[in-house]
């Protein structure tokens, strides 16, 4: 007997015989509906088009759709072995098993159920995929759907950013891109499963260059020229004495005539650093491009022995670290929060005292909020009750304005405080423009990195009380 005649009646014969039952017809069809999703959400990515680069798409991808495909193919034996067993207790297991046969109404009932179900479940498996990955390529998924996103997602609804999805600036264009985000994502899901994620989560080098996100809207060219900058500071003294500060900035650029000047042309050259930790705090080499194709290797006088490590290509992000998720210092939110009239400057001290309240320890946000209400109502009937009984509404509303500073910018949950995440843009609060521009990397010929401040900046009025310049310009 030829092996294909013996294969068709030992085993194919009696597979369609006691595979053609419900629980294995309903098996073929969820493994063949999920192979037909996932072979369809292959070609997308193949080719490119259309297809989502979410990072999440991975728990769809890799671990739904494979799980439904698992599923159909062991309901499929299952159901064999069920009905094989029925039919032996009951002694109707034929000796000679039925020909596969297409007229056979029995076995045509059974191949129509099974290619009406995979269409169901095609269908109903596809447009859950497709949802699925529409909700995932929005923000509130990104940020909502895991907690620990919670700092990220707070941040980013005060930003400029805050109208731009998530993907548009943490994933790189083209297939590769699509890739790489689909392991980061299902390896992100993991950690939050398995409750091994850091804390605080810092975005490393994970963040793709700017050429394949932020300059997909921004163009660096662009000439923005001078930037008046105004600023003011209240002091820690009864009356919360204020003064303003006026900086002009030379943002600079490309101009008409192609020349590049100030902070933004000065670094649109090819520029390379080594950073010797994840935070890029600290940059003790610096490598510059000149126009002849040589390269003036700038190190700092800090560095002991020769720098190694990788080089990355500076770029926007790197002084733009905090676009879309930026995080205040307790002195530079409340000063900008009392010029804007709460807390409001008629309380007392207050700048001093909402000071302390929010740089307290607390160890959760709702401890935080009800010891920052009660440290601040205390304060005022113990020390100042006729401001107590007088002004009542701007305490209340003091309070109410510390309590929200502190939530946007401290998550102990998640190691998340004053200073966890440096601002690379100035260098008021966080070494900034001074990694490079310190006065200390130096190159072999004897020339420096500049730190002349007047190359960035001028400043037209620094702490005074009434600045005449101010008068001057109209300001207010």
């Amino acid at each position: 007997m030829p092996a294909s005649t013996g294969f068709r009646e030992s085993w194919l014969r009696p597979f369609f015989f006691y595979g053609n039952n419900r629980i294995s017809l309903l098996g073929g069809a969820l493994t063949s509906a999920a192979a037909f999703t996932l072979i369809g959400f292959w070609v997308v990515a193949f080719f490119g088009h259309g297809g989502s680069s979410n990072p999440y798409l991975g728990i769809i991808l890799d671990l739904v759709l494979p799980a439904i495909f698992l599923f159909g193919l062991a309901l499929i034996p299952v159901g064999i072995l069920w009905r094989r067993k029925d039919l032996k207790a009951a002694g109707q297991v034929p000796s000679i098993f039925p020909e596969i046969d297409l007229h056979d109404p029995v076995f045509r009932h059974g191949i129509e159920f099974v290619v009406l179900a995979t269409f169901i479940n095609f269908v109903i498996v596809g447009t859950a995929s497709y949802r699925g990955v529409a909700y995932m390529d929005t923000p509130s998924f990104c940020g909502t759907s895991c907690h620990v996103m919670a700092p990220e997602w707070t941040a980013y609804h005060v930003s400029a950013h805050a109208g731009v999805a998530c993907t548009d600036c943490h994933i790189a264009a083209g297939g590769a891109g699509f890739v790489k985000a689909k392991l980061n994502g299902t390896k992100q899901l993991m950690m939050v499963v398995l409750h091994n994620y850091p804390r605080p989560i810092l975005a490393g080098d994970k963040v793709p260059p700017a050429q394949t996100t932020c300059l997909n809207c921004h163009n660096p060219g662009n000439y923005v020229g001078d930037k008046l900058v105004v600023s003011s500071s209240y002091g820690d003294d009864e009356k919360n004495s204020m003064t303003r500060s006026l900086a002009l900035l030379h943002v600079g650029g490309r101009n008409s005539f192609s020349q590049l000047s100030g902070i933004h042309g000065a670094h649109m050259g090819h520029i390379e650093y080594i950073a010797t930790d994840s935070t890029h705090q600290t940059i003790p080499w610096v490598g510059k491009t000149n126009d002849n194709g040589s390269v003036t290797e700038f190190v700092s006088s800090d560095a002991k022995g020769p720098v190694t490590g990788q080089k990355h290509l500076m770029d926007c992000i790197d002084c733009h670290n905090r676009a879309a998720h930026s995080f205040d210092t307790p002195e530079e939110v409340l000063n900008r929060d009392m010029a804007l009239g709460g807390p409001s400057a008629s309380l007392p001290f207050v700048h001093k005292e909402g000071l302390a309240l929010l740089k307290g320890v607390y160890p959760s946000q709702e401890i935080a909020r009800s010891k920052i209400v009660s440290g601040l109502e205390t304060f005022y009937q113990s020390q100042y009750p006729a401001v107590w009984n007088g002004q009542r509404t701007q305490i209340d509303q003091a309070a109410a304005t510390l309590v929200t500073i502190y939530s946007r910018n401290v998550f102990p949950f998640m190691n998340v405080t004053w200073g966890t995440h440096p601002n690379n843009l100035g260098h008021n609060d966080y070494p900034g423009c001074f990694r490079c521009h310190d006065g200390s990397h130096n190159a072999k010929g004897g020339a420096s990195i500049t730190n002349d401040c007047s190359v960035c900046h001028n400043l037209l009025a620094v702490d005074e009380a009434d600045p005449k310049l101010f008068a001057t310009l109209g300001i207010q």
